[in-house]
């Protein structure tokens, strides 16, 4: 079956930088837009950015723009959330996603979804 498995998130400084990667088995990975989403606590899950299925466009969040970097490389099935400059406002769970989009930003567009990890942003 299909898995995405994220990881890499764990607690950071303001103005820090972490990587997250997403792990995906059990697709074709470069049929498939990717994206990131997050859910700080208390709060609704939200869109970071996206990549197309080659990898050659990527969209973001205005909050996030300048900061945050996506790639990914399909001969490994991997895709990577860069975080720069991180901010306290940055702390949430960190999903990836994937689908048959492409360029998504919406939830609905990605039918495939990880577990999570959690970033924490310390001021």
């Amino acid at each position: 079956q299909v898995q995405l498995v994220e990881s890499g998130g764990g607690l950071v400084q303001t103005g820090g930088s972490l990587r997250l990667s997403c792990a995906a088995s059990g697709l074709t990975f470069s049929n498939y837009g990717m994206g990131w989403f997050r859910q700080a606590p208390g709060k609704e899950r939200t869109f970071v950015g996206s990549i197309t299925r080659i990898g050659g466009i990527t969209y973001y969040a205005d909050s996030v723009k300048g900061r945050f970097t996506i790639s990914r490389d399909n001969a490994k099935n991997m895709m990577y959330l860069q975080m720069n400059s991180l901010k306290p406002e940055d702390t949430a769970i960190y999903y990836c996603a994937g689908g048959r989009t492409v360029l998504g930003r919406a939830e609905s567009e990605f039918e495939y979804w990880g577990q999570g990890t959690q970033v924490t942003v310390s001021s």
